[in-house]
């Protein structure tokens, strides 16, 4: 529970039985947002329904379904499952509800999964969001260039190599989550001298980098904004105008999102392997929080509820 910006406890509360339509969920692992979580944590959340405090957090959440309500079809008692939050906690406000040991959660919000996902199938919200982010509308529009080699950023250039005919190039300055081998060039940001980039993507969420990017975009080019924006966001307007630049901002996933995402991780041709970096026990959560929000090694933090 965020008690309060920056106070944060592991607490006891009762949750209702469920009711009609509705499944018991025993948690096994959830992930910490380093985008959305970060803002509720420090305090910096615009105003959105349903926000305040105290609240419980996370919206990456994977399960077993204990017990389920009458009408429940969509996962039976022993399924696994995907959990992108839940509203079971009385008067604490559920934003998104998903960081505890048990749920009781609507049949829609349960998203079957592969046993043998285990805790990599808290990254599906991400692949979703990346999923969303490669489409305009229902059409394919993948990037050439994306910013930010985090989490996000690699599920999107996963997805980029998957569904496309030439793999992005990606900017990071962290020279570590630069480190390694891909399908895709990393490559730090000054060393990149091309000047025509069709789509570029942001997922690094810096709200000053409006004029870097449009100075690297060619004439009619996208600017896609993939990350979440705690301030306001300016550009120069002459050298947008010159190449008649657009904008796109993406907004949450949705179900068919997932779905989809689903299928290309059930058919191999997305891979989650490797995101996590980070793993500590749901009792440590007071620790995981801030280092994953502070640690520039820390790609991914999953808190392990199965002995809470």
């Amino acid at each position: 529970m965020f008690r309060e910006p920056g106070e944060l406890e592991l607490t006891e509360i009762d949750i209702p039985l469920p009711g009609p339509g509705e499944a018991l969920v025993e948690v096994e692992w959830t992930g910490i947002s380093t985008g959305t979580e970060k803002l509720l944590y420090d305090g910096r959340m615009p105003a959105f329904p349903g926000m305040g405090y105290p609240l419980v957090p996370g919206y990456e959440t994977v399960g077993r379904v204990s017990a389920c309500g009458d009408g429940v079809s969509r996962a039976a008692v022993g399924d696994r499952v995907f959990v992108t939050g839940a509203r079971c906690f009385g008067e604490i406000r559920g934003l998104f509800g998903g960081a505890a040991s048990r749920l009781v959660v609507e049949e829609s919000k349960l998203l079957p999964v592969s046993a043998a996902l285990n805790e990599d199938a808290i990254l599906l919200s991400l692949a979703a969001t990346a999923h969303h982010c490669v489409h305009d509308g229902k059409d394919l529009a993948l990037p050439d260039l994306i910013i930010g080699h985090g989490v996000l950023g690699r599920l999107i250039a996963r997805l980029a190599v998957a569904l496309g005919d030439r793999a992005p190039v990606v900017w990071e300055t962290n020279a570590r989550r630069a480190a390694g081998d891909y399908d895709y060039s990393v490559v730090a940001p000054d060393t990149d001298t091309k000047h025509d980039y069709r789509r570029i993507l942001d997922a690094s969420g810096d709200s000053g980098i409006l004029d870097t990017l449009v100075a690297r975009l060619a004439h009619g080019g996208e600017i896609v904004l993939a990350g979440f924006y705690s301030k306001p966001l300016s550009l120069t307007f002459p050298p947008a105008f010159m190449r008649e630049a657009r904008m796109r901002v993406v907004a949450e996933f949705t179900a068919d999102d997932l779905s989809s995402v689903k299928a290309l991780i059930e058919s191999g041709a997305l891979d989650l392997g490797g995101l996590i970096s980070h793993r500590l026990p749901a009792s440590a959560a007071a620790r995981a929080y801030p280092l994953a929000f502070t640690d520039p090694d820390c790609l991914k933090m999953v808190l392990d509820w199965r002995n809470a």
